[in-house]
């Protein structure tokens, strides 16, 4: 049996999927990025290698491919390819229906169109600024005294909105503080910051040309409080994917290697046991 690896260096999590021949998932990791991407990537390629029987190490994998932020720093890969088409490839494999994606990563907010087939038909991207991204939440939820996944939550509870009118992280980061500072209801607060990234999406949706049958990616992805403002601002039902969804840059990553590596003789695993030979 041989195995696929696609490796995802994003700058706030490193995730890793191994398959097999088949596509199937082997191996799956999600760990907390070091400040050195080669660090990141090998801890979590040893951490999935040790998942699957047979492999040793990363030269085992008959095709490795680097995704995400530090994509080029990924030890072992033979090449790298862009997240926006490992997303892409990733929504596909864990639910063909989906045509449309909104990726929030630690640093930007995506908009994704996907074709028939797993590849991207147009994207859009918000880079510049930080509002929107997993960083900002982790500023947000900060601000609140509170971990992520608790606040994620606290927004459900709100029976009103209050409006959080900063775009940049810090001044929203101040506006937040004051408004608590008034007394206002924390769940109120909350309602507004996931309002505000909802329409941030939402724009990108546009943007990206989506469609009606929409999937959210990245670690922002499990954040309740969010997608129901999502589905509130664009008026759709978001589709649950039935997959980790923050692991879809790494499974596209490593459904690209699969591909690659069984359309070619020429994979590092063929050429060792040709070379074993001589």
């Amino acid at each position: 049996m041989r195995y696929f690896g696609g490796c995802d260096a994003g700058s706030t999590y490193t995730k890793c999927v191994i398959v097999d021949e088949k596509g199937k998932i082997a191996a799956s990791v999600t760990s907390r990025s070091r400040v050195n991407p080669v660090l990141s990537a090998q801890a979590a390629l040893d951490d999935a290698i040790a998942q699957v029987p047979g492999l040793k190490g990363p030269k085992d994998l008959a095709y490795l491919i680097g995704t995400g932020y530090g994509r080029n720093k990924v030890p072992f890969a033979d090449e790298n390819i862009s997240e926006i088409s490992c997303h892409a490839m990733g929504v596909h494999v864990a639910n063909p229906e989906v045509k449309a994606i909104i990726d929030i990563g630690g640093q930007d907010v995506k908009g994704i169109a996907v074709d028939k087939d797993g590849t991207v038909l147009n994207f859009a991207m918000n880079d510049k600024c930080s509002a929107g991204t997993g960083r900002f939440f982790e500023t947000m939820a900060h601000a609140f005294e509170m971990e992520l996944p608790e606040f994620s939550k606290l927004s459900l509870k709100a029976r009103n909105v209050i409006p959080i009118t900063a775009q940049c992280t810090v001044f929203a980061e101040s506006e937040v503080i004051s408004l608590a500072g008034e007394g206002k209801p924390m769940d109120e607060i909350a309602a507004g910051i996931e309002l505000s990234v909802a329409k941030r999406c939402f724009v990108m949706a546009k943007k990206a040309g989506a469609g009606d049958s929409l999937a959210l990616t990245g670690g922002c992805a499990k954040n309740e409080g969010l997608r129901q403002a999502i589905e509130r601002v664009l008026n759709l039902k978001v589709v649950e994917l039935p997959i980790d969804p923050q692991l879809m840059g790494a499974l596209g990553a490593a459904e690209y290697a699969r591909q690659k590596s069984l359309a070619s003789p020429n994979s590092r695993t063929v050429q060792a046991r040709e070379a074993a030979k001589c």
